[in-house]
């Protein structure tokens, strides 16, 4: 699908669009619990145009619906090659617990 995206394709662009506005309310779900301030949006589907269609539907979700997220809660999207080995990045950065 990844492919089909980069290429144009109109159904890999709302799947892509879909999962950004999934990912906003799950966001703002989790928001109800925790005291989030920033997000580290990771994994294979965020390569090349992928990620930052995602940021594009998380962000739209938070304007429209919880606009008090917007001041609140950092979206990050880094680089291509971080994105790529999301959970190795993650695991690396989790606290040693004794």
């Amino acid at each position: 699908m990844q492919e089909k995206l980069e290429a144009g394709h109109e159904g890999a662009l709302k799947i892509w669009q879909s999962m950004g506005i999934y990912l906003g309310y799950g966001i703002a779900h989790y928001a109800d619990f925790y005291d989030i301030k920033h997000v580290l949006i990771l994994g294979r589907c965020t390569s090349g145009r992928g990620g930052d269609l995602l940021l594009e539907g998380a962000q739209k979700v938070f304007e429209t619906e919880f606009p008090e997220l917007l001041k609140k809660i950092e979206l990050h999207l880094p680089d291509e090659k971080i994105r790529r080995v999301g959970q190795s990045v993650a695991a690396a950065s989790l606290p040693v617990i004794n």
